[in-house]
């Protein structure tokens, strides 16, 4: 697990309903137990930093960061997408990007997990498609100066024809395997966490939950019922980490709040 991915996944799921704001000092601490080290931990906050999606600031228990709007957006986004808070509609319409690639290959790969993230998939280099307009699409294209232009389209024959684009955009027999895959994965570490086992040990099995929940974000669009076949690996798995995810919350939050609370004890003992 990159730090740089973890600190997401913290401030995403543990941080932002707190303020979005935490010491250094917590989070090493919080990131201790998936065995991140301070170093990658201050060098992942540096870059998180000069890429726009953390702030400094002075807390009282010392030095911290709070998530930028920018950060803020992202992560309601993803937090709805992972918890799925929304329902999954579809009005029988594409949203078609028409896009002048980037010359640089690493540059095509930002672009391509960018689209990937709010739900797009490619129908070739320059052409991507979803079955709902992201909001920020406009804004991230033009930030990063690439050409596009922008349709609204629906297949004429329907939505025979619109699972066709589907198949095309998007491999769902290999998204059904990776589902199949991370049930797998994910259940002996599971059924190891029991009553007994300490809230930092809940903590960080849950975190691992998370963290490979929310790479389905880039693999999986959610689409509307009426475009995935039938049997779906993903309602089994999405039930499984509602199910794990729900049952581990409480020891989770303990051990944050334990982490957090640390940090105002020692700044309330400086203070006397």
């Amino acid at each position: 697990m990159q730090a740089r991915s973890a600190l997401f996944d913290l401030y995403g799921d543990h941080l932002r309903p707190r303020g979005g704001r935490a010491p250094v000092a917590a989070l090493v601490k919080l990131l201790a137990p998936l065995g991140i080290a301070p170093p990658a931990v201050r060098t992942a906050v540096s870059r998180m930093v000069r890429q726009g999606w953390l702030d400094p600031l002075r807390l009282a228990s010392g030095p911290g960061y709070s998530i930028t709007p920018k950060a803020a957006r992202r992560l309601d986004e993803a937090a709805a997408r992972i918890y799925r808070t929304g329902r999954v509609t579809w009005d029988g319409r594409f949203d078609l990007l028409v896009l002048d690639a980037p010359g640089s290959r690493r540059d095509r790969q930002r672009l391509a997990a960018t689209l990937s993230f709010l739900g797009y998939g490619t129908l070739d280099e320059q052409t991507w498609v979803a079955t709902r307009p992201a909001e920020d699409v406009d804004l991230l294209l033009a930030e990063a100066g690439i050409r596009f232009e922008r349709f609204t389209a629906s297949h004429f024959s329907g939505t025979p024809g619109a699972m066709g684009v589907v198949r095309r955009a998007w491999d769902l027999a290999e998204i059904g395997r990776a589902y199949e895959r991370f049930v797998a994965d994910q259940r002996p570490l599971l059924s190891a966490v029991t009553v007994r086992s300490s809230d930092e040990e809940a903590y960080a099995v849950r975190f691992r939950l998370v963290h490979a929940w929310r790479t389905f974000l880039f693999r999986d669009p959610q689409l509307p019922p009426a475009l995935l076949p039938e049997r779906w690996p993903g309602t089994a798995a999405a039930s499984f980490f509602d199910r794990h995810a729900a049952r581990l919350r409480p020891a989770a939050d303990r051990y944050v709040e334990q982490c957090l609370d640390a940090g105002n004890r020692i700044a309330r003992q400086k203070g006397r």
